[in-house]
């Protein structure tokens, strides 16, 4: 059974439909700095603590409305995700008006209002703005908090952690934060399904009364109004608002690794390595820091012209793209971090270029050119966001938690064209720790741990939860004493006997594909033995989007009005496909098969069995270790100059006339990941050989 023929097309198609045309060959000139115009908030208190900040643009007839609940950070604990269940419930309706009704008025006036675990935003047309505004406030105070949506949310969020569970750029991510703050730090723990399982609907309402109060909230408004007109709105809607102050827990300041070492995760499904260099740094906006540290970082990983990108990304090939980031923060260091998802044969020659890059830009002053692009692609940047009232704002926001001086941002231009290249160099130098950095490597081991224990850099190894434990390599392996045909009739036997899959003639499959595009994206595969098939993608709406049809002698890709004929390489791996169970042809047709061992998927262990076909290309398949079925395939493909690892994982069997069929097909290429699930599949019926015509 195949999915995956056509998904090297279908990637591209999305990636042509979502990505502009942009000329890279020529840098902009860069202009004078221009004079930053902000508008001056006024302010006022609220008996109870809230703060407000009003700006008055009457440019265009809109308001913005955001409050911000600058509380401290807190540990969860066992109850990790009590927040995040709690940013799903509010504003789903008051204890006054239904969630129903709640929605139908913030949708008929027009206007967006959204919730947070910290806070809420909303935006409106000026003359809706008191109704919007008093909507907002309900929400705040009286947020209807209900067992029956407290269980959905909670539902709700057990799911998405149970599909994540697969996932190596959830994993990495998880265990990169745990392991900068550890996990008994509020940015470093983590939320499980056991932390979401423990929350109650007490816990939900204990963590509204604790820390949606209004002692650290901020409410700013930008936009079409008047100073007058919205204190009055504000004093009436948000003074029952009952003081509180929320907790504030001081937690230990983390520190760096003593030597630069390697933090492996192993995933054995990873088809690429998801890699993060990082230490920890000490920056907030008041420093004088911050701005030649922004320009440093702009120069090293900012984005598309800058180091790591040209070259992990433009000169190696090595990756999609590789950038590099830094932060702030007023309590806690934060983490700077240069990043890439590689291609796994290369994920030790990546961290060679990352470490070299790093060690460059603090041991070489940058180029006086690299330095003007910077502050220009950063000064350019800054004034399109003055466009967006939110940044406004943020800015009044940001004057007062920070304590900066008023004109800040009115200068901030100037800081930036003040940064010499002496600065970005000694910035470099205190804040990328080249000797104390932390590379955490996300992969799998049995490809990527030989070239990075070549490195002779120390290397620690966890589990996907940040739990210390041993080197996957050298775990005892177990022995397998069983043969290629014994594993190939354990296999006919799971999915029904070898005389049934034989009788299997054509394969009709329906389905779709969530996720994959702004779009549900609905597949139709017709299979004929023993190597004809259609695939036809299409959306409601939009028609055929894509299709690729063979006959078993010629074939062609068809996507956007263009079509191809199948030729070369591509028609000889048509004719050699068998897309009905390949496992009747391979004694046959001359396949060399041999077992690998034994690995550990998320399905459960599996036996690996190489296939190797007649013209040398090698292929791997996973039968499981109990059910015999086939459990996920791997091989490689040829993508825009790329070699990429693909995997096909298979899931979800059931009978279908006696044979047992995967209903769920995830394909992963790259960054890529696509769930096709199948909603019909005939045996026998449904195809015919006009459909290869």
């Amino acid at each position: 059974m195949k999915t995956k023929f056509f998904i090297p097309l279908f990637l591209l198609f999305i990636g042509l439909t979502v990505n502009a045309q942009i000329d890279r060959s020529k840098q902009p000139k860069p202009g004078p700095a221009p004079e930053i115009q902000l508008g001056k908030p006024q302010t006022f208190k609220l008996n109870n603590g809230l703060k407000v900040l009003v700006v008055e643009n009457h440019k265009l007839p809109r308001v913005n409305i955001s409050l911000t609940l600058d509380n401290a950070p807190y540990l969860e604990g066992t109850k990790a995700g009590v927040s995040d269940v709690f940013a799903g419930m509010i504003g789903n309706g008051t204890t006054s008006i239904s969630k129903d009704a709640y929605n139908e008025e913030v949708d008929f006036l027009g206007a967006s209002i959204n919730f947070s675990g910290s806070g809420a935003f909303a935006n409106t047309l000026s003359k809706y703005f008191p109704r919007v505004l008093t909507l907002m406030a309900d929400g705040t105070l009286n947020p209807l908090l209900t067992e029956e949506e407290f269980q959905k949310e909670k539902d709700k969020m057990i799911e998405g952690l149970k599909t994540d569970e697969k996932s190596v750029t959830a994993a990495a991510r998880r265990v990169e934060a745990a392991l900068a703050y550890g996990k008994t730090h509020p940015y470093g723990e983590f939320v499980s399904e056991e932390t979401v399982k423990n929350i109650t609907l007490q816990d939900i309402q204990t963590f509204y009364q604790n820390f949606f109060v209004p002692e650290n909230a901020y409410l700013a408004i930008v936009g079409d109004v008047k100073f007058e007109d919205v204190k009055k709105l504000v004093e009436s809607n948000f003074s029952s608002w009952k003081i509180a102050v929320a907790p504030n827990v001081s937690y230990s300041i983390p520190k760096d690794v003593q030597y630069t070492q390697i933090n492996f995760v192993d995933m054995p499904n990873a088809v690429q390595s998801e890699i993060a260099v990082e230490n920890l740094i000490k920056v907030k906006l008041s420093d004088p820091d911050y701005f030649p540290l922004l320009i440093a970082n702009n120069i090293l990983g900012g984005g598309a012209n800058a180091r790591l990108f040209l070259n992990l990304r433009e000169d190696k090939g090595f990756t999609y793209g590789a950038y590099s980031r830094v932060g702030n923060d007023k309590r806690y260091p934060v983490r700077f971090v240069a990043s890439a998802s590689v291609r796994n044969a290369v994920t030790d020659s990546s961290v060679v270029e990352f470490i070299k890059e790093i060690k460059k830009i603090r041991d070489e002053k940058v180029t006086a050119d690299d330095l003007k692009s910077a502050k220009a692609e950063y000064a350019g940047s800054f004034v399109m966001s003055l466009e967006n009232p939110q940044t406004q704002a943020r800015f009044a926001l940001n004057i007062l938690t920070e304590n900066l001086p008023q004109n800040f941002y009115e200068t901030y231009l100037a800081k930036i064209n003040a940064v010499t290249v002496e600065d970005v160099q000694r910035v470099a130098k205190k804040y990328f720790q080249a000797d104390h950095l932390r590379i955490v490597i996300t992969g799998k081991a049995t490809e990527v741990l030989p070239g990075l224990q070549a490195l002779n850099i120390p290397i620690f190894y966890f589990d996907k939860y940040a739990n210390p434990t041993e080197n996957p390599l050298t775990k005892k392996t177990e022995t397998v004493n069983i043969s290629t045909d014994e594993i190939l009739e354990k296999y006919f036997k799971a999915i029904g006997g070898r005389e049934k899959a034989v009788a299997v003639k054509t394969i009709y499959r329906k389905g779709s594909a969530v996720g994959a595009a702004p779009f549900p994206i609905l597949f139709d595969i017709r299979s004929m033995t023993p190597n004809k098939e259609v695939q036809t993608l299409s959306a409601e709406g939009m028609g055929t989007l894509q299709k690729v049809s063979f006959n078993g002698e010629s074939g062609y890709q068809e996507a956007q009005g263009q079509k191809k004929v199948l030729e070369g390489e591509e028609l000889a791996k048509q004719k050699a496909s068998r897309p009905i169970f390949p496992e009747l042809f391979f004694k046959a047709e001359g396949y060399k098969l041999s077992v690998e061992g034994v690995e550990k998927l998320d399905a459960g262990d599996a036996y690996k069995v190489k296939v190797t076909s007649p013209d040398g290309k090698d292929t791997y398949r996973y039968y499981g270790k109990e059910s015999g079925l086939l459990l996920q395939t791997e091989d490689t493909m040829e993508m825009q100059g790329m070699s990429l690892s693909q995997t096909e994982e298979l899931s979800d069997y059931k009978e279908v006339n006696g044979v047992k069929i995967p209903f769920v097909s995830t394909s992963t290429v790259g960054p890529q990941k696509i769930k096709v699930v199948f909603s019909e599949i005939k045996i026998n019926e449904g195809v015919s050989e006009a459909d290869f015509n």
